[in-house]
């Protein structure tokens, strides 16, 4: 008996063997245009041999050097050299293997931190309902993501969730969303002070949240607002950049679009641009100074301080910086953005187009003028992911957003190279994937009422 790989239930996947730019092929030579970047984790664009090359010659020198044991010259070097994109003062970076590894390290070190400072008592941190961690039980506890939440809910309850940065939901039913930066920035004040204030120990947030609440982009004045509340309580401010980081919004990290420094960054994903595992934790000089003065972060992985993904981080860095990447991200993303309005701003079963950058999200609805949400029970996300992927366009998704269960999302994200010609295919592509999928779930929708109708109307006559 042969093994085989563990896939998600219900999916066909299919066999990638090539890519370039923004483009992946087939065993069968079919190409898709990359309109995700994955999971929204490609920035520099697919086939770079210049990383390849890094990755292979550090290999060949020095492919594991334990982290209690050793620091290299690459991961010196990144160390360098990433501290001058960096949001923070005199910060230092935590290697680790991904997104989840880095939220857990953060977490950690939040408490080592408070620790350090004789403030045993600090254990609580909030998060937003509405947002996503990462998916080992201490990121997945943080998120807020309810349908991936439900199925171990016995597991979680460590810490505490708030309402949602997210505008176009606010204040309906289910939602657990506000839309001022006013009110979330009192919520979370209401919430320290009921907690006490000694025991708080961070707010935990995505600049932008992604796949959950696909690229909701919080009110005006929001960041601010929250990074006050935190400093007024001796609060520590960790700002999720797995998914917004690396120029994906357009700046090089999210929370640069409000001038805001937080006390610990939490990056992955674009970091490597998919070609090594590899994110890191970044903290202010403060938070480190405070942490390292009080004896050794207990703390590790097998995989950490990795000199491999160190040295294809730092050859995703020169391109990015070299190439100008990020700029391109900023002007591409609004490109993006106006050829979807054009395309499909008006259609009725679009709410919203929204992002920053190359994040982009469309929130599809039943019903525009209401926001109703489809059922979950049309999949209608799936059935859009599947029609684009019929055509030749791989596109990321989210469902749950509106209520915990009900709710579709699809969200963009394309490498930064992503060419002008390509960007319209994906507006097209997209536009007649949601076509394809919304028409059948109304028809149900249709057929469904017409049916309650007739059973009513039966009821009725016998009641007579």
């Amino acid at each position: 008996m042969t093994g085989r790989v563990f896939l998600r239930a219900g999916t066909t996947p299919l066999l990638a063997v090539r890519a370039e730019g923004s483009t992946i092929w087939d065993a069968a030579g079919r190409p898709y245009l990359d309109a995700a970047g994955g999971a929204i984790v490609v920035g520099v664009g697919h086939g770079r041999h210049s990383i390849a090359e890094a990755m292979a010659d550090q290999a060949g020198r020095l492919a594991y050097a334990h982290g209690s044991a050793f620091t290299t010259e690459p991961l010196e070097a990144y160390a360098a050299e990433i501290g001058r994109h960096l949001p923070q003062d005199e910060p230092a970076i935590y290697p680790v293997s991904g997104g989840s590894e880095a939220i857990e390290t953060a977490l950690k070190l939040v408490r080592a931190y408070h620790l350090a400072r004789g403030e045993t008592n600090r254990w609580v941190i909030f998060a937003r309902w509405g947002s996503y961690h990462g998916n080992t039980l201490g990121a997945l506890d943080l998120s807020g993501r309810k349908p991936l939440r439900r199925p171990y809910e016995g597991w979680l309850g460590r810490f505490r969730h708030l309402s949602a940065a997210y505008p176009y939901r606010a204040g309906e039913p289910g939602a657990n969303a506000l839309g001022t930066a006013d009110e979330l920035a009192a919520e979370l004040e209401r919430a320290i002070e009921a907690a006490d204030p000694g025991s708080v120990a961070a707010f935990v947030a995505e600049p932008i949240v992604g796949a959950t609440l696909g690229a909701a982009v919080p009110p005006e004045g929001y960041w601010p607002a929250i990074a006050a509340v935190c400093q007024r309580h001796g609060v520590l401010l960790v700002a999720d950049e797995v998914m917004t980081g690396f120029g994906r919004t357009g700046r090089w990290f999210g929370v640069d679009h409000w001038g805001v420094r937080p006390d610990i960054l939490v990056a992955a994903k674009g970091a490597s641009s998919g070609y090594w595992p590899f994110g890191f934790v970044s903290a202010a000089g403060p938070v480190v100074e405070a942490v390292l003065g009080a004896g050794p972060f207990v703390h590790g992985f097998t995989y950490s301080h990795s000199v491999v993904g160190a040295a294809v981080a730092r050859e995703v860095l020169r391109i990015l910086e070299t190439e100008d990447l990020v700029a391109a991200s900023a002007t591409k993303g609004e490109r993006l953005r106006a050829l979807l309005r054009g395309r499909i701003g008006e259609h009725p079963n679009v709410g919203e187009i929204r992002g920053r950058g190359l994040m982009v999200g469309i929130e599809l609805v039943a019903d525009r003028t209401s926001r109703a949400p489809f059922p979950r029970s049309a999949r209608v996300t799936e059935g859009v992911v599947a029609a684009a992927r019929r055509a030749g366009l791989l596109v990321y998704s989210g469902t749950g957003n509106a209520d915990g269960i009900n709710g579709d999302l699809i969200l963009l994200g394309p490498p930064f190279v992503v060419t002008d010609e390509e960007l319209v295919r994906v507006s097209a592509m997209l536009a007649e994937a949601i076509d394809a999928a919304v028409e059948p779930a109304i028809d149900a929708q249709a057929q469904a009422a017409v049916s309650a109708a007739g059973a009513s109307g039966q009821g009725s006559a016998a009641r007579g």
